[in-house]
């Protein structure tokens, strides 16, 4: 079953690439774009993933943080962000508990997918099967910008 708008947002607590655990209750009074990739460093995952570096800060004048979430573990994590400068928290979701909750684990990889999350940790948009350079274009559309 596919998360909807209006769904709560699964809880989750996950290490991130510096060894952080990063809640999406952290969150909570801000929007945030939750984004679930196959593989760090991987022709898709680097488009997607430097496409949302490179307009991080129209989100933040949106008042929106970025997620990404990955069954990549930390160091494999670590080296994606400082080989492309990403500067945003790359999850550690080795176990697919998060996105199984997110029904966007697929059986044995990770179904390009993006959520954006309102400030009370509800779905506001959810993008199955998303394509990496569509990731910026739909949230923007859905922030009406």
């Amino acid at each position: 079953m596919t998360l909807q708008p209006g769904d709560p947002a699964p809880a989750f607590a996950l290490t991130d690439q510096r060894g952080t655990t990063v809640r999406l209750e952290d969150y909570r009074g801000r929007k945030v774009l939750v984004y679930f990739y196959p593989e760090a460093d991987t022709p898709g995952c680097t488009t997607q993933s430097c496409d949302l570096r490179d307009h991080r800060q129209e989100f933040d004048d949106l008042g929106v943080d970025v997620v990404g979430i990955s069954p990549d573990p930390p160091d494999k994590q670590l080296a994606f962000d400082e080989k492309y400068g990403l500067g945003y928290p790359l999850l550690d979701d080795t176990e697919h508990a998060v996105s199984e909750a997110w029904s966007t684990w697929g059986g044995d990889e990770i179904r390009r997918s993006s959520f954006l999350v309102d400030e009370q940790g509800r779905i506001q948009q959810a993008w199955y099967g998303v394509k990496p350079a569509d990731t910026v274009p739909k949230a923007k559309a859905a922030l009406g910008s």
